[in-house]
C-alpha cells in the first residue's frame, strides 16, 4: 500500500469486507501500513515507497453472500469485475481495494 493510506485502508477492509484490525508489534508499527483478521484469516499490507497494485496476483477469500457484498462495493464506490471465467462449484468476482490492489471473491454456491 502506499505510505499515509492506512485510514483508506481501513475503510475497505473494515467497514466493506468486515476485517477487524489488529495491532501491529510496535517495531513493525512505525514502518506504517495496517493488519487486519477475519476468523482465521490474517492479512498484512506493508507500506512500499513505490507502490505499484497488484493487479494479476491476488488473495481469495471465502465470503457467505457473494451479491450483497459486491452491492456494498458498488455504493460505496470500488471497483470491481465480474467477467471471470466460470470456476466450478463457486460464484466469484474481483474487486479492487483503494490502491488498486485486485481481491478476489468466492461465494460457494
Amino acid at each position: 500500500m502506499p505510505a499515509d493510506q492506512e485510514d483508506s485502508a481501513r475503510a475497505f477492509y473494515v467497514r466493506i469486507l468486515g476485517f477487524q484490525e489488529i495491532s501491529k508489534p510496535a517495531e513493525l508499527a512505525k514502518r506504517g501500513g495496517a493488519w487486519f483478521e477475519f476468523g482465521n484469516v490474517q492479512l498484512h499490507l506493508g507500506v512500499e515507497t513505490d507502490f505499484r497494485a497488484a493487479r494479476k496476483a491476488h488473495p481469495a477469500f471465502l465470503v457467505d453472500d457473494l451479491d450483497a457484498l459486491l452491492e456494498k462495493i458498488q455504493v460505496a464506490g470500488y471497483e470491481w469485475d465480474l467477467s471471470q471465467p466460470p470456476l466450478e462449484g463457486f460464484k466469484r468476482a474481483h474487486v479492487f481495494d483503494p490502491f488498486g490492489n485486485r481481491i478476489e471473491l468466492m461465494e460457494k454456491e
